[in-house]
């Protein structure tokens, strides 16, 4: 019966983070950085639902699985942001025991802005910025990661991410985010490191650590080049995606309907903190539309914007 429990409880909860998005000045720019410098996949090239002269990028693993997820709304010459309190503020890769030395030798030669090798929580991190300014990190997590990660020729198995390993979300008083992610999204607290407050969901192995740093006197963030826009927890499917939105409205927070996002079912609301947060389905995934070994290489338009192709074609800037 544990067994029955545990599948129960795992297919009806959020199952750690689906993707997150930010924003980028230059489109070619962005996908120089995360597709040859950090050696992500891109998995699907298509346009922003609201703004379609815009991009949205997503670079993943092969197949874009839940949890390797991160896209881009590279806006041109948006201007740079600013990081700050009310919204995400660092993205957290996992990388293999070892690669850290490779990552900052790597990262020297393609000029890419680093931190020293630092530890957080037991967990060996080393910080970088991507040419925008987003804060990321590549972590070295307690347990081993055994994801397949998407090789290229110069980043390989022994050192290639595999897929995200935590988020921070920067707030002037965690206490009512914390209520949203351990009442709502069935995260639970792990542990405490100065004004940094770790929580963690057991449904998943992987891609399962949120993080809150109380920053009281912080100012607000700005979103623009080189921020994030968004967070997105992962479900199994619309039935879990629904109760979820449920729960949200019995806390009195305002949420969207469902919306078709192509490649995945999204719901959208602000927690108490500022942090715009997504729930997305694990469904129908990215090859709804491309086969997986072309994945990234069409110019993919959602179904309301098809008939614009030609002028979009004309608009978006071509990507090499």
């Amino acid at each position: 019966m544990l067994l029955d429990y545990q599948y129960i409880i795992m297919n009806n909860s959020i199952l750690g983070l689906h993707h997150i998005t930010a924003i980028a000045g230059s489109a070619q720019g962005n996908l120089d950085f995360y597709t040859k410098a950090l050696g992500l996949r891109l998995v699907k090239k298509t346009v922003n639902f609201d703004d379609p002269g815009t991009y949205h990028l997503y670079y993943g693993d092969e197949s874009g699985s839940a949890g390797t997820i991160l896209t881009f709304f590279p806006w041109e010459g948006i201007g740079q942001g600013r990081e700050g309190v009310g919204m995400a503020t660092e993205i957290g890769y996992a990388v293999p025991a070892g690669s850290l030395e490779f990552w900052l030798d790597r990262f020297a030669k393609k000029q890419v802005k680093t931190s020293e090798i630092a530890e957080r929580f037991g967990e060996q991190f080393l910080s970088f910025r991507d040419p925008d300014g987003l804060s990321l990190s590549l972590i070295v997590p307690k347990a081993e990661d055994n994801r397949v990660p998407w090789e290229t020729d110069e980043i390989k198995k022994d050192t290639a991410t595999r897929g995200f390993h935590s988020t921070t979300l920067t707030l002037r008083k965690m206490e009512e985010t914390a209520k949203v992610l351990t009442d709502i999204l069935g995260y639970r607290f792990l542990s405490q490191e100065g004004n940094r407050y770790r929580f963690i969901t057991d449904t998943v192995n992987t891609a399962a650590i949120i993080d809150l740093l109380e920053v009281p006197d912080g100012q607000r963030g700005i979103n623009a080049a080189g921020t994030n826009h968004h967070v997105a927890f992962r479900v199994k499917d619309e039935q879990v995606q629904m109760e979820l939105r449920e729960k949200v409205l019995s806390r009195n927070l305002q949420i969207t309907p469902k919306i078709d996002r192509d490649y995945f079912f999204s719901l959208y609301f602000r927690e108490p903190g500022g942090v715009l947060f997504e729930i997305a389905t694990e469904n129908p995934g990215f090859t709804v539309d491309e086969p997986l070994n072309e994945l990234g290489t069409h110019l993919m338009l959602p179904h309301q914007h098809a008939h614009l192709r030609g002028d979009l074609e004309k608009v978006l800037p071509k990507l090499v």
